[in-house]
């Protein structure tokens, strides 16, 4: 029995092999660094019963049919005519280990090779990955990334949404069998994103084991948790089955990301935060503030006309904004401009009849102002009514006679020409116009699920960072539709939901954050009556819920009153003071005790500062607000806290609270066990306490 282990200070991950493919002994907390492995390997081995096979099958990284595993197999493959095909059992041929990696290569008769490689990365998660590699071509309908068993105990969450409601937990019991998740679409999915969260009986935001995984791949996801017969449970992720459309003779899985935490799902978010953040995400200068935004989409939709637009740039710029991006309508063919979604998607051509000189004016207008300039393309899109469509049908993804998808058609990325096409009309556009930020949207599901084409997007993607490498990128479709470390390995933003409803953000936000940072997750002021939900809110809300993330505006900042123009530009300069040590801190959630309130506390990487963000979203069962138990503070020191927004009390806030008559010290197991008391809050009513830890001299309020 051979045995390694892998650490990531927060996990370990030990593999054991008899000769065959390694399986996972121990996935989980961190054990001592003298674990005798042997013994941890031979004490794993299980009893047999009566109706099951002599052996018990492996729970191998690519657990086999051929050894009798009665389960989900790791791999399905046909030759490359389609005849079925059932590899012999593989043998390890090869296994390396290096600080930080493991690499595993297994082999089967008929020139088969099983690659298993392991990473230990500094920001906490281990990341894994399967590669297939055959000496001829074969088909391939399914290949996991490393598989791993799920713990014996407690329940699992995935989530599930749609296009303006995203991110909705599903905590579900294991149960004999499988849960089966899998997004087609091309996307990671609105309706199932690639993560799964384990949680211990007892786990809560803040205390507690759980474990998490996530898979970093834009084009769709399957994933299997499975309790087999005998009791083992398995993970597996990878892309969707059928993916791989062609026969091949090398086949690999996306990064699968792994975690563990002893803190509660916290501990996960801040792994998952701090990895996306500080490892996955390839700033072009991390050291540049993140700018505020100014989309102009909800103001003006397709009415492009400079003189609106200068004047709501100036308006922008005014409230603090320092990047204004020109959203969907700027470009057109021959025959038409872009006037509504139903054309000219293909067109990359300034429309000359709203631009009669082009961009420029605009840019200049913008940049006179102190901001920079951005620009909405949907690169892999087609109107059927387009001269590039005209041109080249053969470019489309799928059938003849698919329905359209917001009128429109994919184009097939995994073809050299037409991603050769796109970056020299996208280079074009870039090396005219001083522009340091597209929003890249995706608006339609794709025909056939087909992971070549998440491949030639990703490559136009690093094709033309890599020639405007100072140009930041924003991953939309269709709100959240396209969202995990994958996509982000090329961009460096997120557009959370098309939504702007700040109530409706509040929830998606405070799900998000189990695995995004706030540095790359946008989120903007909508209208006061929201375009998408109709609500009517109050502008202090909604400047709040924006300023918990990448702040920004999107409404026609031409309607706003007097007192709603300060209120955000107020907003907005807190913020900015502010975002240094956000942009680089960590969300965690807080379990609030009144359902009706969603709060969150923000803290520095360096712990002497924090931000709590407590949002009433609804009328609470009480007449009085309950205590709100912060968390991730040292309990030895002291904080001095500030109620950063108490004019947003309403007429019936009246009491004693101790924010609003000053500054207040408690310690930080005080502020943990007790817990802080707010004012009475209206509903759509953010209350935003800074906190500061003070030296050890230092008690004054």
């Amino acid at each position: 029995m051979r045995t390694w282990r892998i650490d990531t200070g927060c996990q370990t991950l030990v593999l054991a092999s008899d000769g065959g493919i390694p399986w996972a002994v121990h996935w989980g907390p961190p054990l001592p660094p003298g674990e005798d492995l042997a013994e941890l390997a031979r004490a794993a081995a299980m009893d047999l019963s009566g109706g099951m096979l002599d052996r018990l099958a492996p729970l191998s990284l690519a657990p086999e049919p051929a050894l009798g595993f009665q389960g989900q197999p790791g791999f399905a493959l046909a030759a490359a005519d389609g005849a079925p095909l059932a590899p012999p059992p593989f043998a390890l041929s090869q296994a390396e280990a290096a600080p930080g990696r493991l690499r595993f290569v297994s082999a089967a008769a008929g020139g088969l090779r099983l690659i298993h490689e392991i990473a230990a990365r500094p920001t906490g998660v281990l990341t894994l990955r399967t590669a297939l590699e055959s000496d001829r071509p074969l088909r391939l309908f399914w290949l996991a990334a490393p598989v791993l068993p799920a713990p014996q105990s407690g329940a699992m969450t995935d989530f599930s949404g749609r296009w303006l409601r995203e991110f909705h937990p599903n905590p579900l019991p294991w149960t004999p069998g499988i849960r089966l998740r899998e997004a087609r679409g091309g996307r990671s999915g609105h309706e199932h994103p690639p993560w799964l969260f384990l949680t211990e009986a007892g786990c809560t935001d803040s205390a507690g084991r759980a474990q998490a995984l996530h898979y970093a791949w834009p084009g769709g996801h399957r994933m299997v948790a499975e309790e087999l017969p005998c009791g083992r449970r398995q993970l597996q992720f990878g892309h969707p089955w059928g993916a791989e459309t062609a026969a091949g003779t090398r086949f690999e899985t996306a990064d699968l990301v792994a975690a563990v935490s002893d803190q509660g799902l916290n501990g996960l978010a801040a792994a998952f935060q701090r990895d996306i953040r500080d490892r996955v995400v390839p700033w072009p200068d991390p050291a540049r503030p993140r700018p505020v935004h100014c989309n102009c989409w909800e103001a003006v939709y397709f009415d492009h006309r400079l003189e609106t637009l200068a004047e709501i740039a100036d308006r922008a710029a005014a409230l603090g904004a320092e990047r204004f991006v020109l959203d969907d309508g700027w470009f057109g063919g021959t025959r038409k401009g872009r006037d509504d979604d139903t054309s000219s998607l293909g067109d990359w051509r300034v429309d000359r009849r709203k631009w009669p000189e082009g961009l420029h004016p605009l840019i200049d207008r913008v940049h006179a102002l102190g901001m920079r300039f951005g620009l909405w393309v949907e690169p892999e899109m087609v109107n059927p009514d387009s001269d590039l469509c005209r041109a080249h049908p053969d470019w489309v993804l799928g059938p003849a006679g698919q329905p359209l998808g917001r009128n429109q058609l994919v184009l097939n990325l995994a073809r050299p020409e037409v991603r050769h096409h796109l970056f020299a009309a996208l280079d074009a556009i870039l090396s005219e116009h001083p522009i340091d930020y597209l929003k890249w949207d995706h608006n339609r599901l794709l025909p056939v699920a087909d992971a070549a084409q998440a491949r030639g997007t990703l490559d136009l993607l690093a094709r033309l960072r890599a020639a405007h490498p100072r140009v930041e990128i924003e991953s939309c479709a269709s709100g959240g539709g396209r969202i995990d470390a994958g996509i982000l390995s090329q961009t460096h933003r997120v557009w959370l939901s098309d939504s702007l409803d700040a109530l409706e953000r509040l929830r998606l936000q405070h799900e998000a954050a189990l695995l995004l940072p706030a540095a790359v997750t946008g989120s903007h002021v909508g209208a006061r009556a929201c375009h998408t939900t109709g609500r009517v809110l109050p502008m202090a809300f909604r400047a709040w819920v924006a300023a918990q993330r990448h702040m920004g505006f999107e409404l026609d900042l031409r309607e706003l009153t007097a007192d709603e123009a300060a209120t955000l530009a107020r907003v907005t300069a807190w913020w900015k003071a502010n975002r240094g040590w956000m942009m680089a801190g960590t969300i965690l959630r807080l379990e609030s005790p009144d359902p009706a309130v969603i709060a969150e506390i923000q803290i520095a990487a360096d712990g002497a500062r924090f931000v709590v963000f407590a949002g009433q979203a609804a009328a609470s069962a009480q007449s009085l607000p309950r205590p709100l138990r912060l968390t991730g503070l040292d309990p030895a020191a002291r904080y001095r806290l500030r109620l950063v927004n108490p004019e947003d009390a309403p007429p019936q806030s009246r009491g004693a609270v101790a924010l609003r008559t000053g500054p207040l010290v408690l310690s930080g197991a005080a502020l943990m066990a007790g817990g802080l008391n707010v004012p009475l809050a209206w509903p759509a009513t953010m209350w935003v306490v800074e906190g500061e830890r003070l030296a050890a001299e230092d008690d004054s309020p």
